[in-house]
């Protein structure tokens, strides 16, 4: 197997840097199976990247192939941003991206994704030289395609110490990143209760959450509560300007 250089550490110490600097950080989230056209995918990136998103992630749960993941980052790569997979499964690999959310489904009762698709997934990660980003995935409350597919069982809204529990658990296996998922299009955001209850028992893991946040105050609650990194993607395929009004609000001091 032929092994290209990795790309040691410059994604990592890039986020790293800002979430120290005591900087919310927030990623743009692309499912390449959503992107209309090349000319829309330029436009909504221009928009998140003149607004101040930190980073492109690029995946999906359904419907994702590689060359559409292949074309989606090679775009986004214009925008001399970091562009960091977010795999649903392992047709969702580009040699073209900077890194990858190297994810495990904490709370699966699958396997597979816990592990099975990891080892599938590793090969082709060293031989393209990626910077792999060591993350526990969770799912919490509605959870969504992501929650379905990955026969998760989402842990309830009202059981943050649960939350804190897995979180720990990802700490104490070496993870860097935690990233609590609501899933796509969640009528709800996590709540910045459990947000608070998970900060409080963690170290040093970064915390990224995601899925249901529409509002710019539902972000600047969960980055207020101690989230280190917000998501949005189902509201950028909508009104990206909503998502740059989302971005000001986080990064407001």
């Amino acid at each position: 197997m032929k092994r290209v250089k990795k790309r040691v550490g410059r994604v990592s110490n890039y986020i790293r840097s800002k979430v120290e600097s005591g900087e919310a950080l927030h990623f743009t989230l692309i499912d390449p199976d959503k992107v209309v056209s090349t000319e829309w995918l330029r436009k909504t990136a221009s928009t998140v990247a003149d607004s101040g998103t930190d980073a492109f992630l690029v995946g999906g749960s359904i419907g994702v192939s590689e060359s559409d993941v292949e074309a989606t980052v090679k775009v986004l790569k214009e925008f001399k941003l970091p562009v960091i997979l977010f795999p649903g499964n392992v047709t969702g690999i580009s040699k073209h991206a900077d890194a990858i959310l190297f994810m495990s489904l904490l709370n699966s009762d699958d396997p597979y994704f816990i592990v099975g698709a990891q080892v599938l997934g590793a090969p082709i990660v060293v031989k393209y030289g990626l910077e792999a980003l060591p993350t526990a995935y969770i799912i919490v409350g509605y959870g969504g395609a992501a929650g379905y597919i990955g026969k998760a069982r989402p842990i309830p809204y009202d059981r943050p110490e649960v939350g804190a529990a897995y979180v720990m658990t990802a700490e104490l296996l070496g993870m860097k990143y935690a990233y609590l998922e609501a899933g796509s299009g969640a009528p709800e955001p996590v709540p910045p209760k459990f947000i608070e209850t998970t900060v409080k028992y963690r170290n040093n893991i970064t915390i990224i959450v995601g899925g249901g946040i529409r509002r710019p105050d539902q972000a600047r609650q969960l980055t207020q509560a101690g989230a280190d990194i917000v998501v949005t993607g189902t509201l950028i395929e909508k009104n990206p300007m909503k998502v740059a009004d989302i971005i000001s609000a986080i990064k407001r001091k």
